[in-house]
């Protein structure tokens, strides 16, 4: 069968989680009882996706004793590699990349929960001939917004859901919300991003002027787990009853699957 590789980021420190992200790693906080990184394997398998690498650093260990003790993986589908505590995402994915067995591969953050055709964007990418594809998504806004028809004030919310946003220095310009997803030709790996310290910031510039990128849009649902708030308001039902219950429902997805 040919291999179909995501790298699943999940060696970082947690340090917004304050002392729950001290003892454990971001991505086995529990959602519903389910670890985080539950949500994400089972949703790329669901995909197509067979073959996960997971450059694993603070409390690795953990990580992989949960891998390995759930019957429902299949341990030959994982290389966990020990990326170092404190290395920085460029490093780890220097660190892992010889291991990457797929032309293109896919790469995402190891703290949000998603649910969409993952799949069809891939195929779609391969299709246009890029060689990287950035997924965004829609997110909340945690301020209030106030709306602005024809140049009349026509409404104040918040918590409002956006998927782009206009720049004031930049005219004719939108940036749309990066879902920290992307689709990636294993050739640009080749490049020399090793000691940049931020891998996306420093490095996807380069790539965007080097090379053929396009945006794909999430036709699901996303989101991230980056505070101990963004955690509660989705374990308790009465703070975000729509998401609380579209999670929900992708858990019962999954364990009707596992049975």
């Amino acid at each position: 069968m040919l291999k179909k590789t995501a790298v699943i980021l999940c060696g970082g420190r947690g340090t917004r989680l304050g002392a729950l992200g001290n003892k454990t790693p971001k991505a086995l906080i529990k959602i519903q009882n389910y670890p985080i990184i539950w949500f994400i394997i089972n949703e790329l398998k669901r995909n197509n996706f067979n073959h996960f690498i997971l450059p694993i650093g603070f409390k690795g260990s953990q990580i992989k004793r949960y891998i390995k003790n759930n019957k429902n993986f299949n341990k030959d589908n994982f290389d966990m590699v020990n990326t170092g505590i404190n290395s920085t995402i460029s490093e780890r994915i220097y660190k892992i990349k010889k291991y990457i067995k797929s032309d293109y591969f896919l790469i995402l953050n190891g703290d949000a929960i998603f649910n969409s055709d993952i799949n069809k964007i891939y195929n779609s990418h391969l299709k246009s001939k890029a060689e990287m594809s950035f997924i965004c998504c829609e997110t909340k806004a945690d301020f209030g917004t106030v709306g602005i028809k024809n140049n009349k004030i026509v409404d104040f919310q918040r918590n409002t859901n956006f998927d782009s946003v206009t720049a004031k220095v930049k005219k004719n310009y939108s940036g749309y919300v990066y879902s920290g997803m992307s689709i990636i030709s294993k050739k640009i790996l080749n490049e020399n991003f090793v000691n940049k310290p931020n891998f996306e910031k420093d490095f996807y510039p380069h790539i965007i002027k080097k090379f053929f990128c396009k945006m794909s849009p999430i036709d699901g649902f996303w989101y991230a787990m980056d505070n101990m708030k963004d955690i509660h308001v989705i374990n308790k039902k009465k703070q975000n009853k729509e998401m609380f219950n579209k999670i929900k429902n992708l858990k019962n997805k999954y364990l009707s699957h596992d049975k």
